[in-house]
């Protein structure tokens, strides 16, 4: 499917949703916020996708924040899901992983959709940052309260109170990035790591994606109890059988076949 702001296309079990706003740094309007919305929501429903990967078109920027054009005329605010944050995505609860490939500058609120992923593929060009403070506001949508949670002190608060644009390979060197690559590359690998999580049972990945952004939250106590729970429920799952066997190079016993 194509659409005037939003690219949406099927790689295999990946839905790849393109921000389709090259003339505007792929700035997010309230049509492009809601289109990007709808699509993840899709994606989120479709059995037979196991992953959404979000990039921007061109080399410039992955995603400016909002639009400020349309904030001048009708007021800033409109790229907010009520209910889902930011485009939809930095408050949402999904079921399925989300990475970002960015292949230019995610700056404000484009800086908070990449601190809500799971994985961020970078281009080596590529710069992020909090902005927000330059016209006035802050980054209440999700980007303070994250870096409160992935990055050092000192250099989190740096990027709030600054503004200042951060280099990928020093957010890498932060833990922010998963990997940096040339742009040129950047899209293929992405899709090859993700196929190679993507080999992986499903429910697995998602289980543990969830007890890790739980456990952060938790007292190690709490978590583990929490981690006990969720893993004696999967440790007789057909899955969970299918896998060990496999491993062990014998049949499953458990199996119909």
């Amino acid at each position: 499917m194509t659409h005037t702001r939003l690219l949406i296309e099927r790689r295999g079990p990946v839905c790849l949703l393109t921000i389709n706003r090259d003339a505007v740094r792929n700035a997010l309007d309230a049509a492009t916020s809601k289109a990007l919305d709808e699509a993840v929501t899709q994606a989120e429903a479709d059995p037979a996708i196991g992953a959404i990967l979000l990039t921007g078109a061109g080399d410039r920027a992955f995603c400016s924040g909002m639009d400020i054009k349309e904030a001048a005329r009708m007021g800033a605010g409109h790229g907010l899901v009520p209910g889902r944050g930011f485009g939809g995505l930095t408050e949402r609860r999904r079921t399925k992983p989300l990475i970002a490939a960015v292949n230019g500058a995610a700056v404000a609120g484009g800086f908070e959709i990449v601190l809500a992923c799971d994985l961020v593929f970078a281009a080596d060009h590529a710069m992020f940052g909090l902005t927000e403070v330059k016209r006035g506001l802050f980054a209440f949508a999700g980007g303070i309260q994250r870096l409160a949670r992935q990055m050092p002190r000192a250099s989190a608060l740096a990027m709030i109170m600054t503004g200042e644009l951060v280099p990928a390979q020093r957010l890498y060197d932060l833990g922010i990035i998963t990997e940096v690559s040339p742009h040129a590359l950047l899209l293929d690998r992405a899709l090859h790591v993700i196929g190679t999580m993507l080999d992986n049972d499903w429910q697995a990945i998602n289980n543990g994606r969830q007890l890790y952004e739980l456990s952060a939250g938790m007292e190690v106590n709490q978590a583990l109890a929490l981690g006990n729970a969720w893993g004696k429920a999967t440790l007789d799952s057909a899955a969970s059988r299918a896998g060990i066997a496999a491993y062990a190079g014998l049949p499953d016993k458990h199996s119909d076949a």
